[in-house]
């Protein structure tokens, strides 16, 4: 590896950037390609790919003589309300490699002692994302049901290259819920994103089941599953 390579890869490492080192199998040749922009060639989308399912390998297709190795920054998981079903939720999230930001104004349950170790914001949602970069590694759960906290922060996550939004709530809440963001503007195509009602369809009933559910979405959708 080139010295150059080495510090851009340093670089992006530092400031929590994804970046794929892409190296020609034949020739040797290296490239830096970062995923989060637009693919230009058969390689930057192959590269995207890979980042987005978090795997290094040969690459298909075009760019087969190519090979990915992809450098991520830690996953993010944000759950805006800090109820019961957040507790196992936030703490399997973390075990599974996420770095959980747990958002809720009512102070009086967002508290360490309910969400020990974990990164606390006690602002309203659309503050607290408004001051986070969500990325192509965040996952964004609402579970409040309630609209003055879960809708802005949908709407703030549709904005964003998030790889997974979900919402609690039942069939008809939901739906209610997309015509609400749908009156802010937000079109079939981005409403479509949102997950709702949040998680597998398991029959999950107790806020740990609950939990196992939304986590094994989003698991399967950072890794391109059907779900």
């Amino acid at each position: 590896m080139k010295r150059a390579t080495l510090h851009a890869l340093t670089a992006a490492r530092l400031s929590g950037r994804p970046i794929v080192l892409a190296t020609n199998i034949d020739s040797g040749e290296e490239l830096l390609i970062d995923p989060t922009l637009a693919p230009k060639t058969s390689l930057d989308a192959a590269a995207r790919e890979a980042a987005l399912k978090d795997r290094s390998g040969a690459a298909e297709g075009d760019a087969r003589a190519w090979f990915l190795n992809v450098f991520n920054p830690p996953l993010q998981m944000y759950v805006v309300g800090a109820v019961h079903i957040a507790q196992p939720l936030s703490r399997m999230a973390a075990l599974s490699g996420f770095n959980v930001t747990v958002i809720d104004p009512r102070t009086a349950f967002a508290t360490s002692e309910r969400f020990p170790g974990l990164t606390l914001i006690t602002e309203w949602p659309d503050e607290a994302l408004a001051n986070i970069a969500l990325d192509m590694r965040s996952a964004v759960v609402t579970l409040t049901h309630d609209p003055k906290l879960d809708d802005p922060a949908l709407a703030a996550a549709l904005k964003s290259p998030a790889f997974y939004i979900g919402a609690l709530g039942s069939k008809k809440t939901h739906a209610a819920r997309l015509a609400r963001l749908k009156a802010l503007g937000f079109d079939d195509a981005a409403l479509a994103r949102i997950r709702g009602p949040v998680g597998l369809d398991i029959e999950a009933q107790t806020p740990a089941e609950i939990a196992v559910s939304i986590l094994a979405q989003i698991i399967a959708q950072l890794r391109g599953a059907q779900a």
